[in-house]
């Protein structure tokens, strides 16, 4: 069966610096090479649900300029309903990445047309929330846009994933209404204040979560892997080695990849993160966000030889 996911999320065009580390304050540094692509959270999963087989629409706006054309040229070369897609006065979203040369990266977002979305337009697009299976979203749009979209998916049986990124409080209302909560070891701490160190902690954190609402949680552990906590299993998955060289959007492949291969019951979770952890790897490998999302038939050749 094809899982069909929903996507409340944020479209920017992403402006990639290369440097060799981060300047001091007040130092002046030369560029490597600069290079603009697809991105934006909301983008990135919705990219990585639908190159994984899964039939994904979007609700998002962009401005009516040359960057907003081309953020919904992604989404539609990717099979996406842009349907939900609107436009904005403002300009359309963008971010600026400073990529190390050991692969990690510094990102500061103009949020533009992205924080445009009301609850209006989640009137409007209630047929692509009620019609999925998964409803995602991220903190990159109005958080009372999320509250109002999660509340609806729930009244219909759509299971909800909240990425609470980037990192902040998560009022009651939505957390509520959260079925699977998908965060790094940042977004852990900052919502349940535990000191994310080793297993222990991941445990506790997850307990933490689940007396705040959330019953399912999956926390990414980068490089090393993901753990996760549900109503009926726990366990960690570790990740797969690989030469990382841009990671911007390994988080948000992971999640994308994950909500593709999801039963409704999360009965398969531990199936699922495999798939989604080999999904990512093959992500960081490549430079940009969303041209280096991989497509189905890459992920399951590349698990058919992978190693733990």
């Amino acid at each position: 069966m094809v899982n069909r996911v929903t996507v409340l999320g944020s479209l920017n065009v992403d402006n990639i610096m290369q440097i060799k580390r981060l300047p001091l304050p007040g130092e002046t540094m030369t560029m490597s090479a600069k290079q603009i692509a697809g991105g934006g959270k909301g983008a990135n999963q919705a990219i990585a649900a639908a190159r994984s087989g899964a039939i994904t629409a979007f609700i998002g706006k962009v401005g009516e300029d040359e960057q907003g054309r081309l953020m919904k040229k992604y989404l539609t070369e990717a099979n996406i309903d842009t349907s939900s897609v609107t436009l904005a006065a403002q300009e359309t979203g963008q971010a600026f990445i400073l990529l190390q040369e050991s692969g990690e990266n510094s990102i500061l977002v103009l949020g533009g047309a992205n924080q445009a979305i009301t609850n209006d337009d989640i009137e409007q697009a209630k047929d692509k929330i009620s019609e999925a299976d998964f409803l995602i979203t991220q903190f990159e749009t109005p958080l009372e846009t999320a509250i109002t979209a999660f509340k609806y998916a729930k009244e219909n049986d759509v299971v909800t994933i909240l990425n609470p990124a980037p990192a902040k409080r998560v009022p009651e209302e939505l957390l509520k209404n959260v079925d699977l909560i998908v965060l790094n070891e940042t977004e852990t701490e900052l919502l349940t204040e535990i000191k994310i160190t080793g297993e222990d902690s991941w445990s506790t954190a997850a307990e933490k979560l689940a007396q705040l609402g959330v019953k399912n949680t999956i926390i990414t552990l980068g490089s090393k892997g993901a753990y996760y906590k549900t109503t009926t299993a726990e366990g960690f998955i570790s990740a797969f080695k690989v030469n990382a060289i841009d990671t911007t959007a390994a988080g948000d492949t992971f999640l994308g990849a994950l909500s593709s291969q999801l039963h409704h019951d999360l009965s398969n979770i531990e199936e699922a993160i495999v798939y989604a952890s080999m999904a990512s790897a093959l992500a960081v490998q490549k430079l940009g966000a969303i041209p280096s999302i991989p497509e189905v038939d890459e992920v399951n050749n590349a698990l058919g030889g992978a190693d733990f």
